[in-house]
């Protein structure tokens, strides 16, 4: 994916954004769900998706936390 010039406020609002549904679902980051979330929010924001809340808003709606089965269930 080709990422137009970004510059550092709007970095801030896609970092922002990422951080917020860390925070709604409450979970604790990690390599794959990041790459998978900051993809997402970078291709939101080139589509015109410019504001946090805008943001924030739609990820929490594409991408709901699925925890992981206890281990005792595999």
């Amino acid at each position: 994916m080709l990422v137009t010039s970004v510059q550092e406020t709007e970095w801030a609002v896609l970092s922002l954004s990422v951080q917020s549904w860390y925070r709604h679902y409450k979970a604790k980051p990690d390599d794959k769900t990041s790459e998978i979330i900051c993809s997402a929010a970078i291709d939101l924001f080139n589509r015109g998706h410019r504001t946090q809340e805008e943001l924030t808003s739609i990820l929490i709606a594409r991408f709901p936390l699925i925890a992981p089965a206890p281990a005792g269930l595999h």
